[in-house]
């Protein structure tokens, strides 16, 4: 459907490009006006993105005619997954600059780090809701510059630039990535507007035509997917940005990184008659999925615990799009951006949290074999959920493993449950709880693919072994590092695990290897000779 009217939806990331772009000699007169006028350039969008939200639940997909000649120009392109998005990156933006406000107050570019927080959001915004491959880029080109420039807030962190460069340098790969496909696609539509391209790929999957250069097409979109989402070996970078003030971290996990699931999704009809594409997102995803897990758990540092965190969850988000389980991908993103938005914003307290919600242990101590029974437990209880709720492993491969993930959660309470208070009661109520998980998880996953309808690819059944080992062997993973996080508190830590353990704690020494890479390629300045600050001993005979 094309409507006129639906050029409305791009007045929040406009209102937000004014709000960036204010003359500096305005914005130095006038600091308290200027980030005010941010904050309600962030609410409009909002206000702008829940408007566009209605229309589409009203009208299906939407689209506007394009601006430009021969397939190239502007246009936007509005449907439930759109909706979503812009919805989500312009909620999560109202809370980071309204957390802006204070927490920078007294910096002396305040209103700078705001400007540049508006740019990265409009950018993100029109990227959400474009319509054509060519404005698709130059928004894509756009976030990936702003951030950049918020990584280098404080320039004269060495660690700070390390890892905007590292950031730079795999952006621009995956740019590159990009630009080929795009090229590609324009070589055999003619176009690269959405709907001439979508639609052209669709009729040639259904007689079988698809050109050879498809496939190259697909599997050029998953690398740039891949390199946006910090997926191992490229996730460096993201480990490395606490330099950065918390709310650009805010934004990053909960917002822009998600950019590359977006692409996915958004592209889902063009990757999924790739076999070798879906397989590459299962394989690299499911990996760093496993990898961030166990990383996550032996850090000492919480901003790069939850940095792990989110290298696991973009896994995660990838795995269930190469297993075909587009529509719970989708709510993976929305959960996980909430989620880790809330957590970096209270990252400050999670002290005072801790120590708030302390409460002494009954004692006990896991055994081995009753962990293994209540991971047991709770894969039979959340696989007879998931075949009552239509996602058998074989229906919905994707749902199922991250399903059974999800339920893993549980294996620490009801392990609990049987160390320290054995009775029937606690043990059937905590495996009742483990069902009720599921239950709502798989639900909430129903629900999620009928509002997004025809927005993305309907859920894909196993196609051979191979989906099937990936399924299987992911379970099997996350159930054995479940049983070891399990027992090793327990054990006290025993002798034989410490070398695995800094191994993990260390990211297996990529990130080592891509820095010294790093700094031999692009040298960074030598820092500035600053005075010894006033609270670091000084030796005997140096002068501050």
């Amino acid at each position: 459907m094309i409507s006129a009217p639906l050029w409305f939806a791009a007045t929040g990331p406009i209102l937000l490009l004014l709000a960036g772009i204010l003359p500096r000699a305005v914005t130095s007169r006038f600091p308290v006006a200027s980030i005010r006028l941010a904050l309600a350039a962030a609410l409009a969008s909002l206000l702008v993105a829940i408007g566009t939200a209605v229309a589409v639940a009203g009208h299906g997909a939407l689209r506007t005619n394009l601006v430009g000649s021969h397939g190239l120009g502007l246009g936007l392109y509005l449907d439930a997954l759109s909706a979503t998005m812009s919805v989500l990156v312009a909620f999560v933006g109202v809370i980071v600059v309204n957390y802006s406000r204070n927490y920078l107050d007294g910096d002396p570019n305040h209103v700078r780090f705001v400007r540049w927080l508006c740019l990265t959001l409009a950018s993100i915004l029109v990227a959400i809701i474009s319509g054509n491959l060519l404005l698709f880029f130059a928004a894509w080109y756009a976030t990936s510059l702003r951030l950049h420039r918020l990584l280098l807030f404080y320039p004269e962190r060495q660690g700070a630039l390390l890892a905007a460069r590292k950031k730079w340098l795999a952006s621009r790969l995956g740019d590159l990535c990009l630009v080929v496909a795009m090229g590609l696609l324009y070589f055999t539509h003619g176009s690269l507007d959405y709907a001439v391209v979508f639609a052209g790929t669709a009729d040639a999957a259904a007689s079988g035509s698809l050109p050879a250069s498809h496939a190259a097409v697909a599997v050029l979109l998953v690398f740039a997917a891949l390199l946006k989402s910090a997926q191992f070996p490229t996730h460096g970078w993201l480990i490395e940005v606490m330099e950065t003030p918390t709310p650009v971290s805010a934004l990053l996990h909960a917002g822009i990184i998600n950019a590359g699931g977006f692409l996915v999704l958004r592209f889902a009809g063009l990757i999924t008659p790739c076999a070798a594409a879906l397989d590459t997102l299962a394989i690299v995803g499911g990996f760093s999925a496993l990898f961030g897990s166990m990383a996550m758990l032996t850090q000492t540092s919480i901003k790069v615990s939850l940095a792990y965190s989110t290298i696991a969850q973009m896994g995660f988000m990838m795995l269930e799009c190469g297993l075909g389980a587009f529509p719970a991908a989708l709510l993976h993103i929305v959960a996980h951006s909430l989620y880790k938005a809330h957590a970096f914003l209270s990252s400050g307290s999670v002290i005072d949290i801790a120590r708030a919600s302390w409460t002494p242990s009954p004692g006990g101590k896991p055994h081995p074999a009753r962990v293994t029974i209540s991971v047991a437990a709770v894969m039979l209880v959340t696989l007879v959920v998931s075949i009552a709720c239509g996602a058998s492993p074989r229906q919905q491969p994707g749902v199922f493993a991250l399903g059974m993930v999800v339920s893993l959660g549980m294996i620490h309470l009801l392990a609990n449950a049987i160390d320290e208070r054995p009775t029937p009661y606690v043990i059937g109520r905590t495996v009742v709880l483990a069902a009720v998980v599921a239950g709502v998880y798989f639900t909430l996953q129903l629900g999620f693919e009928r509002l997004v309808g025809g927005s993305l690819p309907r859920r894909q059944p196993l196609h051979g072994v191979f989906e099937l080992l990936i399924v299987v062997s992911m379970v099997l993973s996350f159930g054995a590092v479940t049983v070891f996080q399990n027992l090793l508190p327990g054990a006290g830590a025993p002798p034989r695990w410490e070398p695995f353990y800094a191994h993990v704690s260390n990211g297996l020494y990529v990130n080592t290897l891509a820095n010294r890479w790093v700094l031999w390629f692009w040298p960074p300045p030598p820092a500035p000779r600053t005075a010894t600050p006033s609270w670091m001993p000084r030796r005997p005979g140096v002068q501050g």
